[in-house]
């Protein structure tokens, strides 16, 4: 677990127990690609399942359900956290929202140059800053991640777990927090992740220690 961010353990005590809680969260270790981009052939490493395996068990509440990225490391990245949870009967369940192109990007072939080019923090800033094309403003593609995971929800005190990667978690999670820059710092760590829960007009959410809540959009 030293390899867990070390904020994650402590989110658990913040979060409600009367309320159905979304974890949407990084895949866990991966190797490291040779050309320093990971493709969606690029696998968790034995460390990476461990972790997973290992922080699955931790969570102390029951799983709603599993969906993940149809991507390898994301799918393998589910199942072992549902074996840690004693969940492993559960069917993870994949889904284009959580990978690109999904709901950021809607054209990768129109934005992949501009990705390869600034790299993720570099992009992420850009894609802040100004309308890019082929991709959809991080308020639209944030909106559509809140729906999606609104419609994930089980009964009280349950998680629903979503596994996705880096670029949307940070692009998700900025945005919601009103951040307008970023730096290597606040990228997402590997198998890190954030709480999430919802009232009728509220989205409230646990990411690196904080507590925040903001208005659901009424558009």
């Amino acid at each position: 677990m030293d390899a867990l961010h070390p904020t994650l353990l402590p989110a658990l005590d913040l979060l409600p127990a009367d309320r159905p809680v979304v974890l949407f969260t990084r895949h866990s270790i991966r190797e490291q690609p040779a050309g320093g981009f990971a493709g969606y052939d690029v696998p968790l490493t034995p460390e990476g399942l461990a972790l997973a395996e290992a922080w699955g068990g931790r969570l102390g509440r029951p799983l709603h359900v599993a969906l993940s990225s149809p991507v390898g490391r994301c799918v393998d990245t589910a199942r072992a956290m549902l074996a840690g949870a004693g969940h492993a009967h559960l069917v993870v369940e994949t889904h284009r929202q959580l990978v690109e192109p999904g709901c950021f990007v809607r054209d990768i072939r129109e934005i992949g140059g501009t990705f390869l080019k600034l790299g993720p923090v570099g992009f992420a800033n850009l894609h802040f800053r100004e309308p890019l094309p082929g991709i959809r403003t991080p308020q639209e593609g944030t909106e559509r991640l809140l729906a999606f995971m609104r419609d994930q929800l089980g009964a009280p005190g349950s998680l629903s777990l979503l596994v996705t990667h880096d670029t949307i978690l940070a692009a998700f999670i900025y945005t919601l927090a009103g951040v307008e820059a970023i730096d290597e710092g606040d990228w997402p760590w590997m198998m890190e992740g954030a709480f999430l829960w919802f009232d009728d007009d509220a989205v409230h959410w646990v990411w690196r220690g904080q507590q925040r809540s903001r208005p659901l959009s009424t558009g």
